[in-house]
């Protein structure tokens, strides 16, 4: 009898809650958007109510955004739906700038044709004393409408769900809960400092949430990576409550595939099933066997490789030994000093080009300190080594300045012109003005226009400064305010043709032979991945136009801000001695309005200059532990191939 091969698929062999992976939040969000108007469809066909659980925060807002469009473009009606919100904080006014009142109002509810008596959403204003007796008839409510249909959800990067932090109970109904202190620092971003977060929130508990006849959490983001590896592949614990969602019969996780990085199948491919062992993939397990086993590259053994599922590798490729060197030999040659290509020489595993010399150079910074944070050295180098440096600061970064350090400025200018008998007649005026609005600023109301000018203005000073400290002249300065960030607020408008016709203008403009764009998607902001997906737009623009130009620019992706990346992934390491960690130190201290506790700072408490060079030294200990040269601090960079 012939021999009978089966092909079983193990890719999803460690995960426990059945999963999607898009390759945008664009497509995941889409896709909730059609499950969600599929069922509403379904349930107006019958006859019945469409009863939605929604949730609210950062991860919704592309769902949103498409419900609204298949309403106005495909006549999607909301007449038939219900709905019930997932929490709010507490106390907090309804119509505050971080109430999820406001947010679903702005978001979904103005923009559709639900009826307004079908809305449910937790009030942050309700007495403290009837909060029992709502949060029963909160409950009551969801009952009486048949229960949750579909319950959409987000994940906390400790694993809550809802406002239910670790330790709910797997029993726990619609209550008033306190915020975990991690949950604070993660969603300071929405407020001017963590102060300003209520430490209460009315939420629908964990079994109000399984009680939904079908739930899909949605995940975005580098930064929801690890937790969302735990609640689908880890043990089902109430110190993940994402978790518990294995044992709900129809739940699915919608992920992007950042979110989805720390998945087995993503992060050791190797162990669910067969693996094609490019290159890269061989860089990838090597070098996570290496920091795994606290062996540099070139000490592991044939033991090591099979005691760590790498068996197979070995089997293909041959000895430890000769594998080992490989990978050695790979890291090695990203290390360099020379970012923008050593002149006069012809090193053909050098991460960066020897021709042309001197290279233009452009640096786009999403906020106007990201350049010096992110890759000061790298900026200093390419300035020392002769390279022609431009900086483009995207944004104004004006959100970012407190209230306190607007009036002090506004002080030393009034009292400058006072100094030298100029007239202050207009200063003054603008100052008190100033100074009355921002006495009486209500949490839901924005900065006036003038203030956000000075705001932008005392940003733009300080990377002037930093600029004229690494030594690039005034004329590679280039302010680009693009509109997407300029509405005021934490929350920032979706990328715009505007803000692509801007970047075209001034690559056109420059021909930069070199583009370094920030690729920290973790940023809580938002800002960094709309900038990156701006500049990735226009010089997808500039190639379909045929510029001769952009067949030699190559872009580079930093990080620093708010994550590094993986190791194994790195294709361009520069190395920093002491001296110039220092100086790096001193070019972020420039930027004085962001030293100590500033506005919207996310859940990192550290200063950036901490940030970075934690992140720098944790870089070069790294390649330490692999067996390279151990350097005081490193800044690292992927090539993005667009």
């Amino acid at each position: 009898m012939p021999k009978t091969t089966f092909d079983i698929d193990l890719t999803d062999s460690f995960e426990r809650i059945p999963v999607k992976i898009y390759g945008s939040i664009k497509e995941g969000s889409a896709f909730i958007a059609q499950e969600i108007a599929k069922l509403i469809k379904e349930k107006q066909a019958a006859g019945k109510t469409c009863v939605l659980g929604l949730a609210t925060g950062s991860s919704p807002k592309y769902l949103y955004a498409e419900l609204v469009r298949l309403h106005k473009e495909e006549g999607l009606s909301f007449k038939n739906v219900v709905t019930f919100n997932l929490d709010e904080y507490y106390p907090l006014d309804n119509d505050a700038l971080q109430s999820y009142n406001r947010f679903m109002k702005v978001n979904l509810f103005n923009h559709v044709d639900i009826d307004p008596a079908n809305i449910h959403i937790p009030n942050g204003e309700i007495k403290k004393e009837d909060v029992k007796e709502y949060c029963v008839k909160y409950e009551a409510e969801i009952e009486a409408a048949g229960g949750i249909d579909l319950q959409i959800l987000g994940i906390g990067n400790n694993g809550h769900i809802g406002f239910n932090e670790p330790g709910s109970s797997i029993n726990s109904r619609t209550r008033l809960v306190t915020l975990d202190n991690s949950t604070r620092l993660a969603n300071s971003y929405e407020f001017a400092n963590i102060s300003q977060v209520p430490r209460l929130a009315i939420t629908m508990g964990i079994r109000t949430i399984m009680q939904a006849k079908k739930i899909m959490l949605m995940a975005w983001g580098q930064g929801k990576a690890p937790v969302v590896q735990h609640a689908v592949e880890g043990h089902v614990t109430e110190h993940i409550p994402a978790s518990l969602l294995q044992q709900h019969d129809n739940t699915v996780f919608v992920l992007e595939e950042m979110a989805a990085s720390e998945l087995t199948r993503f992060k050791s491919p190797w162990l669910t099933g067969e693996c094609e062992w490019t290159p890269k993939m061989i860089r990838k397990a090597v070098v996570h066997l290496s920091l795994k086993t606290g062996k540099p590259l070139l000490n592991l053994t044939n033991n090591d490789y099979r005691d760590h599922g790498l068996g197979d590798l070995l089997v293909e490729k041959g000895d430890a030994y000769e594998i080992n060197l490989q990978v050695y030999y790979m890291m090695r040659d990203s290390i360099t000093g020379w970012p923008g290509g050593k002149p006069n020489v012809h090193l053909p595993k050098h991460p960066e080009r020897s021709t042309p010399y001197p290279k233009t150079c452009v640096i786009f910074s999403p906020h106007p300190d990201d350049d010096i944070i992110s890759m000061g050295g790298t900026f200093q180098r390419l300035h020392d080594q002769g390279h022609d440096v431009h900086v483009a600061y995207q944004t104004s970064g004006n959100i970012a300045v407190t209230d306190e350090f607007v009036t002090r400025f506004m002080d030393f200018a009034v009292g400058f012109e006072e100094m030298f008998k100029m007239d202050t007649s207009k200063s003054k005026e603008i100052l008190d003005e100033a100074r009355s609005y921002l006495r009486q600023k209500k949490s839901n109301e924005v900065d006036t226009k003038e203030i956000r000018a000075v705001k932008g203005l005392i940003r733009r000073c300080e990377a002037k400064a930093t600029c004229r400290y690494v030594g690039i002249k005034d004329e590679n300065i280039h302010y680009q305010n693009l509109p997407f960030y300029e509405t005021g607020t934490i929350e920032k408008n979706p990328m715009g043709e505007e803000d692509v016709v801007i970047t075209v203008a001034l690559l056109r403009k420059l021909k930069p032979h070199q583009v370094y764009c920030a690729g920290d998607f973790a940023d809580p902001h938002g800002t960094h991945i709309v900038c990156f997906n701006v500049v990735l737009e226009a010089l997808r623009r500039i190639k379909e136009a045929g510029d001769e130009w952009i067949k030699d620019c190559w872009l580079w992706l930093y990080k620093g801000a708010w994550q590094e990346w993986d190791i194994s992934e790195i294709e361009m390491a520069i190395p920093m001695s002491p001296e110039q960690v220092m100086k790096k130190r001193f070019g972020i201290f420039i930027h004085q309005s962001q030293k100590d506790m500033v506005p919207f700072q996310g859940s990192d408490s550290r200063e950036f200059w901490q940030r970075a060079e934690e992140r720098n030294a944790g870089t070069a200990d790294l390649y330490g532990k692999l067996g390279l040269t151990q350097y005081a601090a490193m800044e690292a960079f992927v090539r993005w191939h667009y």
